[in-house]
């Protein structure tokens, strides 16, 4: 018997791009609940579900292991009242801003040495040099003598 506005649990899964295994796992973990559970013991989640779901899947991303992940997301469960509930969110939204921040920093980081190897590609046109797996003709430039940026040697 299906519940008005509440999906059964292999159908969040389906609409969620999950199995059930990691939905039970969830909510073993105390990561994720479902809204209702029927007579029959089935799961039934809300469409909202899914925003927590997401969030999980974004905390994982961005390197955190499933405990913290429970930790920031026991909002629910530990407020003493609104002001105590609003902090406990803020405070887990502010962790995962700062997550964001650290990884687009890293994503920068990786992206100037990018261009540092793309530049470095402009000395590579006029050389007559062809590096392979038996020579040692680009390390160090024969170009310019110095070392080759680090992705440009990996592909070298």
């Amino acid at each position: 018997m299906s519940q008005p506005g509440l999906l059964k649990i292999g159908d969040f899964a389906k609409v969620a791009g999950t199995n059930l295994r990691t939905l039970r796992y969830y909510e073993e973990l105390g990561l994720l609940t479902p809204a209702q559970r029927s007579q029959g013991g089935f799961r039934y989640y809300r469409q909202t579900d899914l925003n927590r779901l997401n969030m999980i899947r974004d905390l994982q991303e961005l390197g955190l292991h499933l405990d913290r992940i429970r930790e920031l997301m026991s909002t629910r469960e530990a407020a003493e009242d609104r002001v105590a509930f609003l902090r406990r969110v803020r405070t887990a939204l502010d962790e995962q801003d700062r997550l964001l921040r650290e990884r687009i920093a890293g994503l920068e980081e990786q992206r100037a040495r990018i261009a540092a190897a793309a530049r470095k590609i402009l000395d590579c046109e006029c050389c007559k040099h062809l590096p392979t797996h038996t020579n040692n003709f680009c390390e160090p430039c024969a170009v310019t003598g110095e070392a080759l940026p680090p992705k440009v040697s990996a592909l070298f």
